[in-house]
Formats: C-alpha cells, sequence, structure tokens
C-alpha cells in the first residue's frame, strides 16, 4: 500500500483544483498565518541546506577565531547578501517570512517591494520585516548587489499578462548573474499551460509548494524552472482526495509506482508463451535500422517470445542481431516496403498477445497497417504506422477497432494525426486528452515531459528525462519496449495505461542514466538499449 509521501508526490493539480484544497484546509480551522509560517519555514531552512555558491553565512565571531586565521578579509566581508522578490499576494507574505527567518539566522537581507498595494497579511509580514531593520526598496534601479534571489512576486493563478513597470524589473532581473530561487513557480508563468505571460522569471530552482502544479510538465515552461523541487508542508491526503475524485486524474510517474507495474517476479513455474508473444512489424529496405532498434527495444523487455516480420532482404540481419527472436521474412515491394505478411503455418494475427507496427516500413506498407488495426489484439502504432493512419482518417479508423490501441507520436505527428486539437504545442496535457477521448485509444505524446491519456481522460507524465534522447532511433528503442511490456501485461491483466506509463518511464532513466556516464552527445539509440537493464539493476 502506498505511503502517503507517494501518493502526494504523484499527484498534479491545476490552480482551481489547487485553489479548492487550500479552501478546504483554511475552512477546517488552519489559519492562513500558520501555514504561511509554516511553509517559509520549510523554505528558509532548504535554502540554508543547499550548496551555494558564492554564499556564505555572516558569521558573528571575533576575527581571530582560530577556523578563520589565515582568511583574507574580515568575517562580514565574505558574507552572503540575499534579495528578497516581494509581490503584492501571499506568495509575497511567504518571501517576506523567509526574509525575516534568513536574518535572524544571520544572512545580509534586503526586500524588493514594488507595489502599494498588499494583502493585509503580507502587509504587515513586510511591516515588521522594516523594524527588524531590513532595507526596502521600491524600485529596481534602486537594488543593492545580491548573491541570491528568491522570487516571490507572484504564485499560482496568475492569469494576465505582466507589463511595466513590473515586466521590465523582471527582465532586468533575469540578466543578474545571480541565482535566483522561485517560490511555489517562477513569476509570470500560468500555472495550468506553463505559457510565459508577457515575461517570467528564470530561475535556478523553484521550491512548488504543497503538490506539483501542471506548468512544472509543460515543455514550453521547463527552461523557466531551473532544478524543481516539492516542498510538502503536510496537506492531509482527504483534502486532496475530496477534490480530485469527481476529476479525471493527473499522476506523475514515480519510480516504486513504475517498478511495481513490471510483470516481476516471475512465477517460479511457467515458460515463454505465458511472458507474452509480441509480433514487431517493422523496417524496410530503406530503413533497416528502425527494425533493429525497435527489436532490441523489445528484447530488454523480457518478453517471452519475441516474433519479427520485415523485407525478406533483411531477415539475415535481423538474425544476426536478435538470434533468439522468430524473424519472419515477408515478400517486398519495389522500393523495399513489406508487400503483404507472411506469417507461419498455423500462425494468424490472434496468435499474438500484442503486435506493433510502424518503425521504418515506409507508407508503402499501407495494406499491412490496414490489416493489423482490423485485427481484434493490442495493438501499438508508432512511426509510419501513425503516418499510414492519419491518411486513414484516425479518429474514425480508430473507434472501429475492437481491442486496445497505443499510439505514439510526437508532436508534429500528433498534429497530422488530431489536426482539429488544439493546444498540441501550448498545452501538452489538455492536447493529449482530447486526442485520447476523440480517438478511444490510449495516446502517449513524446517529449521533454511525456504524456499518456486514456479515454477516459486520465493523464500520466513522466517527470524527468534527458535531451540526450533528442536523436533518431530512441523513439523506435520505447516503442519496442513498450510492445514487450504491452504482451507480458495482456497475460497478466496488467492495466495497459499504467504499462504504457511505465514504458515511457524506463525509457526516459535508461537515456538519464546513460548521459550521466557518457555525457548528453554520448547517448545514441543502440547504445541506449544496453542501458535499459540498468535501469532495473540500480
Amino acid at each position: 500500500m502506498q505511503n502517503r509521501q507517494e501518493k502526494i508526490s504523484q499527484v498534479v493539480v491545476t490552480a482551481g483544483q489547487m485553489h479548492d484544497i487550500e479552501d478546504r484546509i483554511f475552512a477546517a480551522g488552519m489559519p492562513v498565518v500558520a501555514l504561511m509560517e509554516k511553509v517559509a519555514g520549510l523554505i528558509a531552512r532548504r535554502i540554508q541546506e543547499i550548496p551555494l555558491t558564492p554564499l556564505k553565512k555572516i558569521y558573528s565571531v571575533p576575527s581571530n577565531t582560530p577556523f578563520l586565521k589565515g582568511l583574507k578579509g574580515s568575517p562580514q566581508a565574505g558574507g552572503s547578501r540575499v534579495g528578497i522578490l516581494v509581490g503584492p499576494g501571499h506568495n509575497g507574505g511567504d518571501a517576506l517570512v523567509v526574509a525575516r527567518e534568513l536574518q535572524f539566522r544571520g544572512y545580509e537581507v534586503w526586500i524588493y517591494s514594488p507595489f502599494s498595494k498588499l494583502k493585509e497579511l503580507t502587509s504587515q509580514h513586510l511591516q515588521y520585516a522594516q523594524s527588524l531593520g531590513i532595507p526596502i526598496y521600491q524600485t529596481i534601479e534602486q537594488l543593492p548587489d545580491s548573491d541570491l534571489l528568491i522570487d516571490g512576486l507572484f504564485g499560482f493563478g496568475l492569469e494576465r499578462n505582466l507589463t511595466d513597470p513590473i515586466a521590465s524589473a523582471i527582465n532586468q532581473l533575469n540578466e543578474l548573474s545571480v541565482p535566483i530561487y522561485s517560490i511555489d513557480l517562477p513569476s509570470g508563468l500560468h500555472t495550468d499551460t506553463g505559457v510565459v505571460l508577457g515575461t517570467a522569471i528564470r530561475a535556478t530552482h523553484t521550491f512548488c509548494l504543497g503538490l506539483w502544479k501542471l506548468a512544472f510538465f509543460q515543455d514550453q515552461a521547463l527552461e523557466y524552472f531551473g532544478k524543481a523541487e516539492l516542498i510538502d508542508f503536510d496537506i492531509p491526503l482527504a483534502d486532496v482526495e475530496a477534490v480530485l475524485k469527481d476529476a479525471p486524474k493527473i499522476k506523475r510517474i514515480t519510480p516504486p509506482t513504475a517498478l511495481a507495474n513490471l510483470p516481476l517476479p516471475r512465477p517460479p513455474v511457467t515458460h515463454k508463451y505465458k511472458e507474452g508473444h509480441l509480433l514487431l512489424i517493422c523496417g524496410s529496405r530503406r530503413y533497416a535500422g528502425g527494425a533493429i532498434l525497435t527489436a532490441l527495444g523489445a528484447r530488454a523487455s523480457g518478453v517471452g517470445m519475441l516474433s519479427i516480420a520485415v523485407p525478406e532482404s533483411l531477415k539475415s540481419l535481423l538474425v544476426s542481431h536478435l538470434p533468439e527472436a522468430l524473424i519472419v521474412g515477408c515478400p517486398e515491394t519495389e522500393t523495399g516496403a513489406i508487400a503483404h505478411l507472411q506469417l507461419p503455418e498455423k500462425t494468424d494475427l490472434s496468435s499474438f498477445n500484442a503486435i506493433t507496427c510502424g518503425p521504418g516500413l515506409t507508407r508503402d506498407a499501407t495494406p499491412i497497417v490496414q490489416e493489423v488495426i482490423e485485427s481484434d489484439r493490442p495493438l501499438i502504432l508508432d512511426a509510419d504506422g501513425l503516418n499510414i493512419l492519419a491518411q486513414m482518417g484516425a479518429i474514425a479508423t480508430l473507434k472501429k477497432r475492437l481491442a486496445v490501441t497505443v499510439l505514439t507520436p510526437h508532436t508534429g505527428e500528433f498534429e497530422r494525426l488530431f489536426p482539429d486539437v488544439p493546444h498540441a504545442k501550448h498545452d501538452r496535457v489538455q492536447a493529449v486528452r482530447e486526442a485520447a477521448a476523440q480517438s478511444e485509444a490510449i495516446v502517449l505524446l513524446k517529449g521533454s515531459r511525456t504524456a499518456i491519456a486514456n479515454p477516459q481522460g486520465d493523464v500520466w507524465i513522466v517527470p524527468e528525462s534527458t535531451p540526450a534522447l533528442a536523436r533518431g532511433g530512441s523513439g523506435d528503442v520505447l516503442t519496442g519496449l513498450l510492445g514487450g511490456l504491452l504482451a507480458q501485461a495482456a497475460t497478466k491483466q496488467i492495466p495497459l495505461e499504467d504499462i504504457v506509463a511505465t514504458a515511457a518511464w524506463w525509457h526516459s532513466q535508461a537515456g538519464i542514466i546513460a548521459a550521466q556516464e557518457r555525457t548528453e552527445l554520448g547517448v545514441d539509440a543502440f547504445t541506449l538499449t544496453q542501458y535499459l537493464i540498468k535501469v532495473l539493476s540500480n
């Protein structure tokens, strides 16, 4: 059973949902001021814990203290100066409490408060900070130097575009060579879509408060967050569940959940057909590599039986790379594509637990894609499988299928498949949700934060990845891995949506580990396949 911390780490909320959750907390008797003190205290402690360069504490000790002997200058000269950026709302109040706590802990603090009207509680904290002798500045030109800035200008729920003078001030702050730590999310970002509202703080580090906000998983916002972490201030699970119970879920895929979805451990008594039989249909004379990479991804999944249908001219090549697989050589067109499937005697498409079709096929293989779509097997379509599906009319075609379909498009393929679904580049979560609902398929939209949706509107998000995966062939590896897991899931009654999310997480983790060892430039698709098992053994 999941513990509270694991459940909280999975939850992703919209601005509206977060407002409702906070309203329940306050209605139950939690004073706003008490929550502000708790949150700001946690942030202040985290700032002290994180190694900062050149951030140093100001130590009020005599200059002849033994451990200071030999250091140049006085203890005060090397001390850190922290600038606190204060907005008009409670986000600004959080920042003011952080300012006070850091002042008490020996940091030199100044405050930038450019707004004339503040919420009552925020105004009270500003008044107290002033009584402590913390200098307060109203204009950007007045600000002294600092070693660190803490951004509390705007929190979640911002809807309007920022205008001057605050927009100009943010642009000037971004130009400074100073780390910026944002409270909840960088000021200027839309909480749900991650769209920049005119301009936004480019944070070095972002403390997301209470629950993950949707913007943290929108591709266009990622460059603004820096390193993101969740500050858990003990929101009761009952309040979260009460607000989210009737809404489709948006969940981060966490390692414990992903690993729990794998078909492990295997029973002590089993055989290859009980561990899933996958049919890969892939490759052409022009794109032989796509077939190899997809097959190597499937091999890493541990699927019990792997059959691979390729053009006859590729059969010997595939045998050399995957001697354990059953390689089916098929008649081919003049262009080197599969002309028609030629499965072994007494075998048809119903013999397989899952089918994966598309990588390297070329569009000359249109009859093959039509044939597998008409089958009653769980089906994954990728690459040219998706391009052919788009020509057929994706939504109308998929609604006729009797079995589950998984689509794995990148943004360009997604727009060809679903030309009437807006926001693919601006709100990936809403786009993938609409596409899954319309097509009645499971849709995996690839990206820096891959998003998966089922027809019921539930969404899974892969919370981290690496630009090392932005190379040709890495998507083929994912397709094969996913196919192998799907074939195994079909024999074990594991929810298929969870398996799709697990495959995407596994793939991204392999890329992260490979990049750590080989740098982001050293992770080609073939190398990626060699890191898949390392994810499970780490």
